[in-house]
C-alpha cells in the first residue's frame, strides 16, 4: 500500500479491527517514510447479480422490487416490514449462490417459496399477480398446489 502522503512503497499495518459489522477490515497504517499514519478498508467485492427478463433485457437484480411487490400484496395481513425484507434478503442470498446471472421467473418462484411459508393468503394475492390470473379456475388450481405443499388437506375448511 503506497503512503498518500509521501508516495513510499511500503507501509506498516499498525492495527487491524472489524467494521461495518463484520464485512470490512479496518486497517490502521504508518508510513516507515514519513510517519504518516492513515487508515484503510478492506472489503469483498461484490460480483453483480444481473436478472435476465422473459423478454431477453438484462437488469440488475434490485432487492426493492421484491420488497414493493410483496408489501402491496400485503396490505392488511399480519406481515411486518421486517418480514418482507428478510424474504427479500433471502431469496438474494439463495440467488447469489445460483451464479452472477439469474432469470426473473427464478427470482418469482423463491419469492412464491417464502410467501408460501410465511403467509397463505399474501402468497395467492401474490401469485394471482404475478401469475396474471384472469379466472376463478386459476385461483382454485394455485390453491390446490398450495395444499399440496403443505400440512393442511384441500377439503378441510381453512
Amino acid at each position: 500500500m503506497y503512503c498518500p502522503a509521501c508516495h513510499a512503497v511500503d507501509t506498516k499495518v499498525v492495527d487491524s479491527r472489524l467494521a461495518d459489522d463484520g464485512t470490512a477490515v479496518r486497517r490502521r497504517r504508518s508510513c516507515p517514510e514519513c510517519q504518516h499514519r492513515f487508515t484503510t478498508f478492506e472489503r469483498v467485492e461484490e460480483v453483480p447479480l444481473v436478472v435476465q427478463k422473459s423478454d431477453g433485457r438484462r437488469e440488475l437484480f434490485d432487492r426493492t422490487k421484491i420488497i414493493r411487490g410483496v408489501g402491496a400484496a400485503s396490505k392488511g395481513r399480519p406481515v411486518t416490514a421486517a418480514a418482507i425484507a428478510a424474504l427479500a434478503e433471502s431469496v438474494e442470498d439463495q440467488l447469489r449462490v445460483e451464479g452472477p446471472l439469474v432469470t426473473s421467473a427464478r427470482v418469482g418462484t423463491l419469492v412464491l417459496d417464502g410467501l408460501r411459508e410465511l403467509d397463505e393468503v399474501l402468497y395467492l394475492r401474490f401469485a394471482s399477480v404475478y401469475k396474471n390470473f384472469d379466472a376463478a379456475a386459476d385461483f382454485d388450481r394455485e390453491l390446490r398446489l398450495l395444499h399440496k405443499f403443505s400440512s393442511v388437506p384441500a377439503d378441510s375448511d381453512v
